[in-house]
């Protein structure tokens, strides 16, 4: 058998693994969307590298857009296999796709007005809604733990890795020539301690794992706790310089995280009586999904559900719905956090409200996660004097701060600790997926430092035959 990288590899999105047995069966592992890298996204995200009629199978390890967000598209160029997952990570994955849909209509609407003007062609979006509906058709459930078989050959079955609702590790077992080939797909990995959720859990010894290592070359906690930097932020934006702290943060996952973070300041007595706006309709539906798994909690949230029935309520907070109350923020001038997606700035509502706030020194744009460093996101976090927005350049006069403990992904502690259950002497290799390659290399001396003396980093369509 052999395994192709067909996303995610040297790069941090788009996560894409195609597994090829020797008898055809091709088995896809994510289907993730390219986010963030400039004029190159869309040409990537329009060509998978493979056929999607010559697929029998897909595993979806998580919700998220840079690992299911290519899902209708796949299904529109002909695949028709079953898409397994967890059922959580079904309800938001349905929510999402839409959601993505919907975005990329009115995105490509309004830069199509731009580009009309200057002569330029006019774009396509990768998907519409009917699309999304029609992929969402091929989903079935797996839940955690539950020993699935595809064929008579391959089978699997799922752990919680801890980063998201319904986010897991896959475990496969193929049986080839007489011969058992355990693989590992680590998906993302979530912190250990996570505000919200449950620690990674331990998982078989394998043979080979393709291992996720975003912040491979990071430590989040050596940094300051996650209320006590929000609430700064907000003291010396809102009360002191009487300006907006706009967050671009992903509908689902970290929206949840900050408004659980807020609910914690309320109940302390110290947050900051202001307007809290999370603007992003989609928000809205995956907290109402968090609150209906509310198996995936961990210890310290069901201690807080002990006194108090909603920890995602605050006062103050409100869910804004349509995109007139949404423009109409930007003609607010009282003093407010407004949260909202693309976590990292590069399509939806908050970079509508980074347009019309950048040129304010009293805003505060604040980064709470991951930025790939051409997106929008990251080249305000790299500290540029002047970025493009829908095709316009604009002077940042707005403060750029960044909470880098809100990660979602573990640091390498944390990916070490998901090792821990293995014998490094029995992982026959380790591929690093979904980091810069950097990032990557310094990773890699880390765990042949550690006893895992085989460690692969995967460059783009890179096909490699496993033993």
């Amino acid at each position: 058998m052999d395994i192709t990288f067909h996303g995610a590899a040297r790069n941090v999105t788009g996560s894409k693994h195609l597994l090829r047995l020797q008898d055809g069966t091709g088995i896809l592992l994510d289907c993730g969307m390219f986010q963030g890298l400039g004029e190159n996204t869309g040409n990537m995200n329009g060509h998978f590298g493979f056929n999607p009629q010559k697929l029998n199978y897909m595993i979806l390890s998580h919700a998220h857009i840079d690992h299911c967000g290519l899902i209708p598209r796949l299904v529109a160029e002909g695949f028709n296999g079953p898409i397994f997952c967890t059922s959580a990570t079904m309800d938001l994955t349905r929510i999402l796709l839409l959601d993505s849909a919907r975005i990329q209509m009115n995105d490509v609407e309004y830069s199509n007005k731009h580009r009309a003007k200057n002569g330029l062609p006019l774009l396509e979006p990768l998907y519409n809604e009917d699309q999304a509906m029609e992929a969402l058709r091929l989903f079935k459930i797996v839940e955690y733990h539950e020993e699935y078989a595809i064929t008579p050959n391959v089978k699997f079955h799922f752990s919680d890795a801890g980063h998201l609702l319904g986010s897991c590790a896959v475990h496969l077992v193929v049986q080839e020539n007489g011969k058992e080939t355990r693989i590992t797909f680590s998906g993302d990995v979530g912190q250990y301690g996570d505000l919200l959720l449950k620690n990674p859990q331990r998982f078989p010894q394998v043979d080979y794992i393709l291992l996720e290592s975003t912040y491979g070359d990071s430590l989040h906690k050596e940094l300051e706790p996650i209320e006590d930097a929000l609430l700064e932020v907000i003291k010396q934006t809102c009360l002191i310089k009487k300006g907006k702290v706009i967050i671009p943060a992903f509908s689902v996952g970290r929206t949840q995280e900050l408004l659980y973070a807020l609910n914690s300041l309320e109940l302390k007595g110290v947050l900051p009586e202001l307007p809290y706006y999370v603007d992003s309709p989609l928000s809205d539906k995956a907290t109402q999904i968090l609150k209906d798994h509310p198996e995936v909690y961990n210890r310290d949230v069901k201690a807080v559900l002990a006194i108090d029935a909603d920890p995602f309520a605050f006062k103050g907070l409100r869910f804004i719905q349509s995109t007139e109350e949404s423009i109409a923020l930007n003609d607010d001038p009282r003093p407010c956090v407004i949260i909202s997606s693309s976590g990292m700035a590069e399509a939806g509502r908050v970079k509508h409200h980074i347009k019309n706030n950048i040129n304010n020194e009293k805003t505060t744009i604040l980064i709470v996660g991951y930025c790939e460093p051409n997106s929008l996101g990251g080249r305000l976090l790299h500290g540029d004097d002047e970025v493009w927005i829908f095709g316009e350049k604009y002077e940042v006069k707005a403060e750029v701060r960044s909470i880098k403990s809100m990660s979602a992904h573990g640091d390498y502690e944390d990916l070490l600790h998901f090792l821990n259950c293995q014998d490094p002497k029995k992982v026959k290799k380790i591929f690093l997926v979904h980091g810069e390659y950097e990032v990557q290399q310094h990773f890699a001396n880390t765990l042949n430092q550690h006893g895992f003396a085989n460690v692969e980093i995967p460059f783009q369509h890179q096909k490699i035959v496993l033993e």
